[in-house]
């Protein structure tokens, strides 16, 4: 098989063409399925990217990132985490998908592997399978709160495996990994002669509990992050990784070729964002109002949150009560009532005929509407 055939689609994103389809004729849909925020960029980082645009100063930035954003955030990383990591180790990104597609060309080699929690988020098995290597989907379940352990790692870990990839908060279940077990993991990892890959976008977006940086338990361990969702800055197309001193020359040097910089004006914007705490604490709290209102109205209607989610903003339910066929539920579900919610399938393959994912990115009226609508629909089918 050729590796091009090997790259499974998006599937959230078909769901969200017909959703567009019948939006064209006329419907309002209730737009459950997208992971991207409702909200606005802040004031704040559009008037400094305004003033960077009028510099007129949008060359090209050095490939690793503009020096004052990697110190910006080197900065950023002593006060909200209370961990020294140097601005050179920090390489600014065209979004996450960039740091990952990055990270995965310099560290992986034909035949070699990175185990992937199961469920977990659905672009990370072809980014590496564009790399040439293997995706080790590991199934995860309410026992260890959808995420991979250190028993889990230790089990699975195989001759050529290079990392095992944590998503904290997890996307699509929003739980968070509990802080003794990401030690373990990272210790497992580095026993094993591997890395730990920390997914933390979604960190910021918390309720009640604040994330743990990987970093605070293994200096050698790589850590993704980005603007979109905590700053809301999906279209600005800024992130970063951290990654340990012996990949740096690796990872420019793939820099350099794949996409030379990541847009300037954004690491501008994004330097701004750093600063940004008022606008992004409102959004965190309009968030878990929703995420509130949805948990408690889900389980009326028969759907079954076994972990509750503390994180991001997804829901991952159990429809066991409601069907046996998700994803006919979920294609149902948007023709008949026209909410717009995500089948399990789209994150891997361990029981995902019994899931659907509900995110809260849209606002609360929204969601109380495409509630009443379910609650018209959803009796029919149990």
């Amino acid at each position: 098989m050729r590796r091009i055939d090997q790259i499974e689609p998006f599937r959230v994103m078909q769901l969200l063409e017909r959703a567009k389809e019948l939006e064209a004729e006329g419907r309002k849909i209730i737009h459950m399925e997208i992971g991207e925020p409702d909200f606005s960029t802040p004031t704040s980082i559009i008037d400094a990217a305004k003033m960077a645009l009028d510099s007129g100063d949008l060359f090209y930035t050095p490939s690793t990132g503009n020096p004052a954003l990697q110190q910006a955030l080197s900065n950023w990383y002593k006060d909200e985490y209370n961990v020294d990591v140097s601005p050179e180790r920090i390489l600014i990104t065209p979004g996450t998908s960039g740091a990952f597609s990055l990270i995965y060309a310099a560290l992986l080699e034909a035949g070699e592997s990175i185990l992937l929690p199961d469920p977990g988020y659905p672009c990370q098995r072809n980014f590496i399978r564009l790399a040439g290597a293997e995706p080790i989907n590991i199934p995860v379940g309410p026992d260890t709160r959808y995420h991979l352990s250190a028993e889990l790692v230790k089990q699975h870990w195989k001759t050529g495996t290079r990392a095992a990839v944590v998503i904290n908060p997890s996307n699509p279940t929003g739980t968070l990994i509990d802080a003794d077990e990401l030690q373990h993991i990272a210790q497992t990892c580095r026993k094993s002669g591997g890395y730990l890959i920390s997914d933390e976008i979604y960190h910021g977006l918390t309720y009640g509990i604040k994330a743990r940086c990987a970093l605070e338990f293994d200096e050698h361990a790589i850590v993704v992050n980005g603007f979109s969702k905590r700053w809301a800055m999906t279209g600005w197309r800024v992130g970063w990784i951290i990654v340990p001193e012996e990949l740096i020359d690796a990872c420019r040097r793939v820099m350099q070729n794949i996409f030379i910089a990541a847009p300037t004006l954004s690491q501008y914007a994004a330097i701004a964002a750093l600063k940004e705490q008022e606008t992004c604490e409102a959004m965190r709290t309009a968030y878990d109002e929703r995420r509130q209102y949805l948990l408690a109205e889900l389980a009326k209607l028969g759907f079954d949150i076994v972990v509750q989610p503390q994180g991001a903003f997804y829901i991952y339910a159990n429809v066991e009560n409601i069907t046996d066929d998700s994803k006919v539920f979920c294609w149902d579900i948007l023709e008949k009532t026209g909410v717009a919610i995500t089948p399990g399938e789209d994150f891997g393959q361990f029981q995902s005929d019994r899931h659907v994912r509900f995110s809260y990115a849209t606002s609360l009226e929204n969601i109380r509407e495409g509630i009443q609508r379910l609650k018209n629909t959803v009796g029919d089918c149990r």
